[in-house]
Parts: structure tokens; sequence; C-alpha cells
């Protein structure tokens, strides 16, 4: 998820020059577009909203009904990251949105942001959930200063003491983040520069993996009888 979440970011930015998995780049241009004679600061407003939506449509699709002790629908969350980037994908090839890398502007540029905050927005919140807000994959602030504090944990364990909770396995899977999510930015980087919008064919192939997954384990397969 964090290898998906670095090939859209890459994507969105050299697209249309706007980075896509994290609000805090809205916020920024926000506050500069505000000082703009002809800015377009209620474009950078509202896009990030929908990565809001995104989140509290995983909310509802899983927090909530684990909250209930209900069976989640991660195949429904899975599947409407799926169908997102598959319609970037065809909106890309097909001239929708334009020529790729133009200069931001454009309506149909604020389309392709908000569809890719939103699929973001759906991941990020399902990934934080299910993992009890430990685990954001989306951006990599947060994860990078849990790694610095829990490495410092780690490299003075024997003065913790009894306080010290091993931290050997979270920083781990940290590292492993912020690894993949690199990885994605550096292979999406290569994919898009010669492929343009077909480079999102990355991210539909791994969001459709996880999608068939899902669907296969939560509705297809049949518990097993004795």
């Amino acid at each position: 998820m964090a290898f998906q979440a670095g090939v859209l970011n890459i994507g969105g930015f050299m697209a249309c020059h706007r980075f896509v998995s994290h609000v805090t780049g809205f916020a920024t241009f926000f506050g500069y577009e505000l000082t703009q004679p002809h800015g377009s600061a209620f474009g950078m407003l509202a896009t990030p909203l929908f990565f809001l939506l995104g989140a509290m449509l995983s909310g509802y699709l899983v927090d909530i009904r684990l909250k209930l002790h209900k069976k989640p629908k991660y195949y429904i969350s899975f599947g409407l990251i799926f169908f997102l980037i598959t319609a970037v994908l065809i909106g890309g090839v097909g001239g929708y949105f334009g020529t790729f890398g133009e200069p931001f502007g454009a309506s149909r540029d604020y389309a392709l942001l908000m569809m890719l905050c939103l699929s973001c927005g759906i991941q990020n919140g399902t990934i934080t959930t299910v993992s009890k807000s430990v685990v954001r994959t989306t951006h990599l602030t947060g994860i990078t200063t849990d790694l610095g504090i829990g490495l410092m944990r780690f490299l003075n364990r024997h003065s913790l003491g009894d306080n010290y909770n091993d931290e050997t396995k979270p920083n781990l899977m940290r590292i492993g983040i912020i690894f993949f999510f690199g990885l994605g930015s550096v292979v999406g980087g290569f994919a898009f520069s010669k492929f343009n919008y077909f480079g999102f064919a990355i991210p539909v192939l791994t969001s459709g993996i996880l999608f068939a997954l899902m669907l296969y384990f939560q509705v297809f397969r049949r518990p097993a009888t004795a």
C-alpha cells in the first residue's frame, strides 16, 4: 500500500504539479493562492476535502462496522480505490485530463486531483483503522517521527529497563513503509516520465490485486465445514 501511495503521489505531481497523498501541501498552496491576484484558493481548499471524504467512506465501511461488531467491508474499500484509479488511467489515456505535465490550472486538473485524493483518503482511512491508528501509508511524516522515537527507545533499551517495550518489529515496519513509499516514487518517476498517463497502470494493477484478494476472502470464499 505504501508503494502504491508513492506511485500515486509522484503521478499526481508529474501530471499536474500537485502532490495528492497528503493534505499538508494543499494547505500550503491554499495560503499561497490567497496572496495571488488571480489565485485559486477555493480549489486548493476544496480538493483535500475529497481526501477527507475518502477517509469518511472508509470509516463507514470499516471502522463503524468493527465498532458495531460487524464484518468490515474491505472489498468495497479496495474496490473503490481500484475503480477510481482505473478511471484516472482511462481518462488520462483518453485525453480527458489534457496533456500530461501541462501547467496546473484547468478545471480538469481539479477533477484528476479530486479522484486521486479520494482514493488516497480511502486507503489511508482503511489502513489506519486496521492498524488501530498505528500505520499510515499515504504520507511519511508521522511514520518518520515514530521511527525516530522508536530508534531512540531501542538504543536506550538497557537504561529503560522494564519501561522498554520491544521496538524491533515496529521499527522494521516503519522502515519498510518508508522504503516502499520511496520505491514507489522512484518506479513511478521512471514510469510516468516514459509512459505519461499509462504509468497509472501500476497502481491499477496493485489495487486490482488487493481488490481481488479481498473479494475472494470476504465474498466468494466459504468457510470450511467439519
